[in-house]
């Protein structure tokens, strides 16, 4: 009996499984549900009655799992596992990169009035304070691979880099590069403290991302700052993806490009989301990030061409 009640279950989870995979979740038939006995055996019996709802976070996750292999899955279907080292992990960076970031903070504001004077629109001294505590944080907690670094412009050349967007650790991944360059956020974003005030010091740009008049005047400053010599980096994507797979590019970044007649750098980040998914900025993974920097794109072509192309060859080495 008992071995014929183990099958049944066996059945019933598979058929659960997949009809939380389709979108519809609900008790086995004739209300029939499962519980797991206290004893060591870890036996299942079938009991008559209500469908219980499932709490057990272990259960949650081998459904979770269940479900991205059915559906073909992604690299999304790797991480229902959390350990408490990822968070420890986690915290530990946050701290680190704020106390890091405080020093620095003041060095900036010190030389700030003369940047204003003698640097007003690319401020590359202010980038540079970016640059080293970025990299000082990042290489305490993770590796990162910069492949093409010969394709990137002159150092003194305003370019337009367009990158994937995976994950909160995509900026800390990106200042590897040791170029200057503005990049858009979010403008709640700049009224976090100390990391937000040396944002706005070193001149990135606002974006109110549901006002259409922020977004036209956030292009406009972008042009303004690639025609006085300022590099500008958009993830073309608007957001983060929350499974590694590539969203579809929008046109803005490519337009601005065309515009000011500068060339657009495609960069593919390889394995950021797998160290600090989107959405689960608590936990911080152990492993390594990939860099990939692609041949420029020539601005006299269509900014339609140049989005596809971005768009191609970046995808191509996602992967990898």
């Amino acid at each position: 009996m008992r071995i014929m009640q183990h099958a049944n279950h066996a059945r019933w989870r598979i058929g659960t499984w997949s009809r939380r995979c389709e979108g519809r979740s609900g008790p086995p038939k004739q209300g029939w549900t499962a519980r797991r006995t206290t004893r060591k055996d870890t036996w299942i019996e079938l009991t008559h009655g209500p469908a219980r709802q499932e709490t057990s976070r272990r259960r949650r996750q081998r459904d979770a799992v269940a479900c991205e292999a059915m559906q073909g899955g992604s690299w999304a279907s790797e991480m229902t596992e959390e350990s408490p080292l990822d968070t420890a992990r986690a915290i530990l960076f946050y701290i680190t990169t704020t106390l890091l970031a405080i020093p620095l903070f003041v060095s900036m504001l010190i030389m700030h009035p003369f940047v204003l004077m003698l640097d007003k629109y690319k401020r590359w001294a202010q980038h540079f304070v970016n640059n080293v505590w970025a990299n000082l944080t990042t290489s305490l907690f993770f590796r990162i691979q910069v492949i093409g670094r010969e394709n990137l412009p002159p150092k003194g050349q305003p370019v337009v880099y367009v990158a994937n967007h995976q994950s909160y650790l995509d900026i800390y991944t990106l200042f590897a590069l040791w170029r200057p360059f503005k990049f858009i956020s979010k403008t709640s974003n700049f009224l976090i403290p100390i990391v937000g005030w040396s944002m706005y010091l070193t001149g990135h740009i606002g974006l109110k991302r549901m006002d259409r008049r922020s977004q036209l005047d956030c292009l406009k400053t972008c042009g303004e700052m690639l025609q006085r010599g300022a590099s500008v980096l958009f993830f073309p994507e608007g957001t983060r993806s929350d499974t590694g797979e590539m969203g579809d590019f929008r046109k803005g970044a490519f337009s601005v490009a065309k515009k000011a007649k500068v060339p657009v750098v495609p960069i593919t980040l390889v394995g950021t989301g797998r160290l600090m998914p989107n959405g689960k900025e608590g936990v911080l993974r152990k492993g390594s990030v990939k860099m990939i920097v692609h041949p420029s794109i020539d601005p006299n072509k269509d900014a339609d061409e140049m989005c596809k192309e971005a768009q191609e060859v970046i995808i191509s080495s996602l992967h990898q």
